[in-house]
């Protein structure tokens, strides 16, 4: 009976992760006879699919930069910052709603704002004489995708970091004051070190998190951007230009670059906890 409250648990993970996705691994290597076949996996040998893998691997590294960059400072304000203790149940709750706020929502809630006749867009054009069109900003493109994806990618490093700079403890600050270091000697000598696997491992969530991002690419860009998952958006929806089995060997290429990406994060992780602890 004990196992009973768990059940739906592994029901849910059988039916829409595990099932799945061995059905797009044997998919990748079948014909549409059901014959074995590696002409699927050699097919993403192509220069349009390498390029599509590409321009994916660079919006994620980029806004996963960003998002650590940002997201770090932003939780080492309220961890260390003397920021208001106040401010840091409402910052981390608004991380836990954007870091899940994505798709169409969060695509239109972009356009609605920043794209070509956003409210901040107008805005800045018509108070400030700014036109971010004329300065090169273009929504629907890959620094506007980079943009829109630092909207989930701040909050969840947000929520990530924060247990990490908060397991820091007191003690190794006072010992390092007391032998003569400076604050900028502590970070860098001592806190930055027992961090470093944590924020690595951090990087590589937020890599893999923005590259499975495929609604939001889609809502935002449609066709203009040649992204691994819009490309296998294009082969699976089902009309006759479509490869169905080329798109299960493109998903099974996006399922190993983020399953490497989790893997690193999984053992940085779990390296810094150990530290932490």
């Amino acid at each position: 009976m004990r196992w009973l409250g768990v059940l739906p648990f592994f029901v849910f993970t059988a039916l829409f992760l595990i099932f799945p996705t061995l059905y797009i691994i044997i998919g990748a290597f079948r014909t549409p006879d059901g014959a074995f076949t590696l002409a699927n996996i050699a097919s993403l040998n192509t220069p349009g699919i390498i390029n599509a893998y590409l321009l994916s691997i660079r919006v994620s590294f980029f806004s996963a930069v960003l998002g650590c960059l940002i997201g770090f400072a932003m939780s080492a304000a309220i961890t260390f910052g003397g920021l208001p203790r106040r401010l840091r149940s409402p910052l981390l709750t608004f991380s836990g709603v954007a870091s899940n706020f994505a798709g169409v929502p969060l695509a239109f809630a972009f356009i609605a704002t920043l794209g070509p006749v956003g409210l901040v867009t107008v805005w800045l054009r018509t108070e400030f004489g700014i036109n971010l069109r004329a300065m090169g900003f273009n929504l629907l493109s890959t620094q506007g995708l980079i943009v829109t994806y630092l909207f989930f990618q701040i909050p969840l490093m947000i929520l990530i970091i924060t247990p990490a700079l908060e397991g820091l403890k007191r003690e190794w600050k006072e010992a390092a004051a007391i032998l003569g270091a400076s604050t900028s000697q502590y970070w860098r000598m001592v806190a930055f070190p027992i961090l470093f696997p944590s924020l690595l491992g951090t990087l590589a969530l937020l890599f893999a998190n923005a590259f499975g991002a495929v609604a939001t690419a889609i809502a935002l860009t449609g066709s203009t951007l040649n992204l691994a998952p819009i490309l296998l958006f294009a082969q699976i929806r089902g009309d006759v230009l479509g490869n169905p089995h080329l798109g299960y060997a493109l998903a099974f290429g996006m399922i190993v670059i983020t399953g490497i990406a989790n893997t690193i994060y999984i053992v940085l992780r779990t390296r810094s906890e150990k530290w932490i602890k």
